[in-house]
């Protein structure tokens, strides 16, 4: 059997079928609300009333649908047990009560549901396997959404950047540069702060990952970072509480000098240009590569692990 309702491995009786059918005749007198509960109920499958004449006697009806369910139990068991157990979990009938004969018709489909209870009671096991499945579906399809969300955002992110490395404008491409990582950090829940200074030409701000604060910085200059920038980065985070790092941010690289000074110890870790290009094409995650860099440093005490290294090792 090839859904995921009937790879529960039982089948639902011809009897069950059967009550189906007498409930489903039995509480509602007039057609049309008859018609309107059947289209509410399966509008999920509107091919199964296809066709259907709802002018026809109720159990006509009633018989014609139950049959089209039973004939294909594979594709439509967990619509079959849906519909069993709303009926079966019914108290009232409003339809009926309002028929003159009320007291006979509600106690005929009080009877009926009463039958069909009988046989959801045996398909507990099955019923919880539907609600099981039902749920993991769900979540399926709201991990799949998301994911795809993410992606396009990162997709959106690449293209804005790779604009930005063709303007001519330091600037504008600096204020335009603060967005673009305010909202890439933001896709990666690093709740950033950030704001772009002109006077200095570069962004400063902080950042929340792993229950670390971090001190950032970042440059978009002509040429790679000197060392007398980052000495000063790491000054400001030595400056504050234990659980503060730094992280410097620069297009165009870095300096050997500035490289050399904190190969062996460090306070802060750096982003270059290719690192930030290697997480935009979805190479490794922003927060995969924060983790791995913080742990490099800490092992090494070096601010410097370049993206294309730390995949060549996976």
């Amino acid at each position: 059997m090839s859904s995921g309702m009937a790879s529960a491995g039982k089948q639902i009786s011809p009897a069950a079928y059967g009550a189906l059918a007498n409930a489903l005749t039995a509480i509602f007198w007039n057609k049309k609300p008859f018609e309107r509960y059947l289209r509410r109920a399966l509008r999920g499958h509107p091919e199964l009333l296809a066709q259907i004449d709802f002018n026809d006697l109720k159990r006509v009806v009633a018989e014609e649908v139950v049959d089209r369910l039973m004939a294909k139990e594979h594709q439509y068991q967990d619509v079959t047990l849906g519909l069993m157990l709303d009926i079966s979990n019914m108290e009232t009938f409003s339809n009926l009560e309002q028929q003159t004969d009320r007291t006979h018709l509600v106690s005929q489909a009080a009877v009926a549901v009463a039958d069909l209870r009988r046989f959801t009671a045996q398909y507990g096991e099955l019923l919880k396997a539907h609600a099981d499945f039902a749920k993991d579906l769900e979540e399926y399809r709201r991990s799949a959404t998301k994911q795809r969300n993410f992606s396009e955002s990162l997709d959106l992110l690449k293209a804005e950047f790779l604009a930005l490395q063709a303007s001519s404008d330091p600037q504008q491409r600096g204020r335009a540069f603060e967005g673009f990582l305010y909202r890439l950090f933001e896709l990666f829940d690093l709740e950033p702060q950030l704001a772009y200074n002109l006077e200095f030409q570069q962004i400063d701000g902080s950042l929340t990952f792993d229950t670390d604060d971090y001190i950032v910085e970042a440059k978009w200059l002509k040429g790679s970072v000197e060392f007398k920038d980052v000495v000063l980065l790491n000054e400001k985070v030595l400056r504050k509480g234990r659980n503060t790092l730094g992280l410097f941010i620069s297009v165009n690289g870095f300096s050997a000098g500035a490289i050399d000074a904190y190969r062996e110890k460090t306070s802060f870790i750096t982003i270059d240009g290719s690192d930030l290009y290697y997480v935009l094409d979805q190479r490794i995650r922003l927060d995969d590569l924060l983790r791995r860099k913080r742990r490099y440093a800490s092992d090494t005490g070096s601010c410097y692990f370049p993206a294309s290294e730390i995949l060549q090792g996976f």
